[in-house]
């Protein structure tokens, strides 16, 4: 029997929308095979979300979610391809979770390819500085030095992406893999349009307040 990581696993998933153990099975039938696994799926019927990559999501709905009385707000825009998908329980329950997920988890950006260029080259810049000035790296090959590195720029996208986010409210997968579910069970095209997020008094300078002095005025 093949050995059959949880990467390849994850990988395969991604690349087909199957389900875990659907991937899982699949891989261990084709002895860790990724091509002869996506094969295996798509005879089942089960490699579908990818397949609805090129249709178009123009439906959906924008949810929002308030938290802490008040003090951190987010509204979020979700697509799918019909009305009637928008309208059911399985989409708008996505939205909550999704809208609450951002008020939590604090994303940045919705995708990978959101990010910039010049703000991956920062973050390649200063994890390869860390990797550099860690003494337990100093005698390591640079090739050791670039997995490194590209295990903390993996680490920066599951910190700020929000697809790359492990979900709060089951962290064994992430938000792209919950929408991917939810694309399994509507058979509709989804997609996280953008968000945005709202924290109480954000950017605003506050009074710093001497309590002793007040004090002390008050007295005299």
């Amino acid at each position: 029997m093949a050995d059959v990581t949880a990467a390849a696993v994850k990988q395969l998933r991604e690349k087909t929308g199957a389900g875990m153990m659907e991937c899982k099975n699949a891989l261990v039938e084709s002895e860790g095979n990724e091509e002869r696994a996506v094969e295996i799926l798509r005879k089942r019927g089960l490699a579908s979300a990818k397949k609805r990559e090129g249709r178009i999501a123009a439906e959906g709905i924008v949810g929002s979610y308030i938290h802490m009385g008040g003090k951190v707000g987010v509204l979020v825009e979700v697509n799918c391809e019909t009305d009637f998908v928008a309208r059911g329980d399985e989409f708008q329950q996505l939205v909550k979770d999704i809208a609450m997920h951002v008020a939590a988890a604090e994303p940045r950006f919705v995708s990978r390819d959101e990010v910039k260029s010049a703000d991956l080259d920062k973050e390649r810049e200063i994890a390869r500085a860390q990797a550099r000035n860690d003494p337990k790296n100093a005698n390591k090959p640079d090739q050791v030095i670039d997995k490194i590195v590209e295990g903390r720029l993996n680490k920066f996208y599951e910190e700020t992406v929000l697809l790359d986010q492990p979900f709060v409210k089951d962290p064994a997968k992430t938000v792209g893999e919950l929408v991917t579910d939810k694309i399994a069970k509507t058979g509709e095209k989804i997609t996280i349009r953008r968000f945005t997020r709202y924290k109480m008094g954000e950017g605003l300078e506050k009074r710093e307040e001497d309590f002793g002095s007040e004090v002390a005025s008050m007295v005299s």
